[in-house]
């Protein structure tokens, strides 16, 4: 048998390639966080319902030390690089990563996953800027045939903000809508607590599941099969974005 890239190392490499071409940078950050950048940081209050065991990993006998919940801890860090290198805005970067979630699995949802962050911060930014950058990514990961939607929702570091939903149908199914990710304008106190003039700069946050988009591509129906370690599953899916 020849060596195989596992199909959520196939879609990175696709989905960085589009966004650069775009004009977005990569960063990366650690997996294990502080409390300060994987909440505190992001407007997350202290009494906020994530915090608690239930949804988060917290390392034992390493006060504040989590496994990261999301991605967003990365455009944290790199927004406080750079201003502390005095480079002000404007920043554009994805940035591609596993997350834990202390969570049950079913079809749909793992305890890890990867996530695609990305954020743009620049003057004049608005949600037609965030809801352009999805069209375009999604019509070329996709093709123009893609079904997207946006709905209204909440959370601590984007206002407003948004559900991302996609048309998924797999052969022989009953299509339905699936959400694969939060996004929206960044909170203001986001901007703030990492040195970014809220008062000049705005801009755009977002956080799609990468799993969700590999099934919907590829019309996978049970999440759970990407993690299974399995290595005859890599051996349906193309291999030439190596």
């Amino acid at each position: 048998m020849d060596g195989r890239l596992h199909p959520i190392s196939v879609a990175i490499r696709e989905v960085a390639d589009i966004f650069q071409r775009m004009g977005f940078s990569i960063a990366t950050g650690p997996e294990l966080e502080d409390e300060w950048h994987n909440f505190t940081a992001l407007n997350v209050p202290a009494d906020h319902p994530a915090r608690d065991m239930q949804d988060t990993f917290w390392i034992k006998d390493r006060a504040g030390a989590v496994l990261r919940t999301h991605t967003s801890p990365v455009q944290v860090r790199y927004m406080e690089e750079q201003m502390q290198k005095g480079i002000l805005p404007p920043y554009r970067i994805i940035a591609p990563g596993k997350v834990f979630r202390n969570e049950a699995t079913d079809a749909t949802h793992e305890a890890q996953f990867y996530q695609l962050e990305g954020l743009v911060i620049d003057t004049n930014i608005t949600l037609a800027h965030l809801k352009g950058t999805f069209d375009r990514f999604f019509s070329e990961y996709f093709g123009k045939d893609v079904q997207t939607r946006l709905r209204p929702s909440f959370f601590p570091f984007t206002e407003p903000s948004v559900e991302v939903d996609m048309w998924f149908q797999p052969e022989g199914t009953e299509g339905r809508w699936l959400e694969v990710g939060g996004a929206g304008m960044v909170h203001p106190t986001v901007l703030k607590n990492t040195g970014v003039d809220p008062e000049k700069y705005q801009g755009f946050a977002f956080g799609p599941g990468l799993e969700r988009i590999v099934m919907i591509k590829h019309g996978i129906t049970d999440v759970r099969l990407l993690h299974s370690g399995d290595i005859r599953f890599t051996y349906g899916f193309d291999q030439t974005a190596q």
